[in-house]
């Protein structure tokens, strides 16, 4: 089967979607399936091989120039492909970060409205080379933000046109009234014209349906998995955990994924009768949007008296990813959204390292699936710290559970798997 799988790069951030989608494409080309992964707005940033094109579709240059000034929008395609050069998109992605939310918001919008915004080049550019060059057998977007080349990728390639539901609610919260509005509106009528969608938890299924006015039963399930490779290899002689139990927090550091909620659950956590000199270990990307919202959670711990007992490690690859997961005895990203894939938990259990994570998202049912760890209530730091508690506090216990999520991941939540599932899907479609 030929695949068009457009994604949607992160501004040279780590990006779960972006690791899900690598992952992803990744496993469909082992299994002999012809699928491109085509990046949008700036190349995506993995720890793993990229198997993205070279290409990039939507260069957020083009995008933000032909947003601001009617020149670009008329400018030769061949001015565009050298703004579209991959050094030059993520050297600028390091200001992305900057822009501001009313000049986010309009550019969305103007996305949104694909062939009839100000970004229609752009917009003829992909749907031309689909129709021309790739002639898929079917398309899937990684989330339905970028839907606004529907209408014109359906009429010139048509073929069937599926949208991944994974984290798209967290970007339109963000955006200020009125753009709020009017890109929720549009994404409902493009998601009229898709031929089908594909969630990453049944409770983000279950959620979206409403949110976007999709009917249910066109939505399906399809877990995440991971590409096993490099987990859950023997520790070393001599071992990687320290010698004191040690928690760990592994995601992005912003205030969505809760480090804020781990940090004072800590804190009560270490000031519990008898508490025994617990660690905590944060690794993830920092981006200088965050740098103050980092340095907040340094001062709670030093006005508790526990900076010696935090430590920040750069984990940039694979492989430091997988020494920080087997330094730890028990792993909290305590989000503070509905987590719709949770790819961090997965990654914890392939190295055997429990989770304690909130009663929402796709977490409870990554848990019932699994047996791998604990619930406790969102956003509630006195909770959090009994449920980390419980698990220090019973050494075979935490082992059990640590086995327990470790095997589920091998039999139930592979890349392979995930492949297999997504291709008995895209069938549906398919004639």
């Amino acid at each position: 089967m030929r695949i068009a799988y457009i994604t949607a790069g992160a501004a040279g951030m780590y990006c779960g979607s972006c690791m899900h989608d690598n992952t992803l494409a990744a496993a469909l080309i082992a299994q002999g399936h012809d699928a491109l992964l085509i990046p949008t707005y700036t190349p995506i940033r993995t720890d793993e091989a990229d198997v993205s094109q070279q290409r990039v579709f939507f260069g957020g240059i083009n995008v933000y120039l032909q947003q601001k000034s009617s020149l670009f929008r008329h400018t030769p395609w061949s001015l565009d492909r050298l703004l579209d050069a991959r050094w030059l998109l993520n050297w600028v992605s390091r200001f992305a970060v900057k822009t501001e939310a009313q000049v986010l918001g309009k550019l969305a919008v103007s996305m949104l409205k694909g062939e009839h915004g100000r970004q229609r080049k752009e917009v003829a550019k992909l749907a031309r080379w689909l129709a021309r060059d790739v002639k898929p057998d079917v398309v899937h977007l990684s989330n339905v933000i970028i839907s606004g080349m529907v209408h014109e990728v359906k009429r010139q390639v048509g073929v069937p046109i599926l949208g991944e539901l994974q984290g798209d609610d967290i970007f339109l919260e963000s955006l200020p009234e009125p753009y709020k509005r009017q890109a929720l509106r549009l994404i409902r009528e493009h998601c009229r014209e898709l031929d089908g969608f594909l969630a990453t938890s049944r409770s983000y299924a279950d959620f979206m349906a409403g949110y976007l006015e999709i009917p249910r039963d066109k939505i399906a399930v399809v877990h995440p998995g991971l590409n096993l490779k490099g987990h859950g290899a023997p520790v070393e002689t001599g071992g990687l955990r320290p010698p004191l139990a040690t928690i760990g927090y592994f995601a992005r550091i912003c205030p969505e994924k809760g480090l804020h909620v781990l940090v004072e659950a800590f804190c009560l956590l270490r000031q519990m009768p008898d508490c025994p000199p617990y660690r905590l270990r944060a690794s993830g990307w920092l981006g200088e949007q965050n740098r103050a919202y980092f340095e907040e959670q340094l001062k709670k711990l030093a006005a508790c008296g526990l900076a010696d007992s935090f430590e920040h490690i750069e984990s940039p690859d694979l492989a430091s990813k997988v020494r920080f997961l087997q330094s730890l005895d028990v792993l909290s990203v305590p989000t503070v959204y509905r987590e719709p894939k949770g790819l961090y938990v997965l990654e914890a259990w392939a190295n055997g390292v429990p989770v304690v994570q909130p009663r929402h998202g796709s977490f409870p049912e990554l848990i019932e699936a699994t047996g791998g760890g604990l619930l406790v209530n969102p956003e509630d730091p006195e909770d959090l710290a009994r449920g980390l508690r419980e698990i220090l506090q019973d050494g075979a216990n935490r082992q059990e559970l640590g086995r327990r999520g470790q095997e589920a991941v091998r039999q139930r939540f592979t890349a392979d798997m995930m492949a297999r599932n997504t291709l008995e899907v895209y069938r549906q479609y398919v004639k």
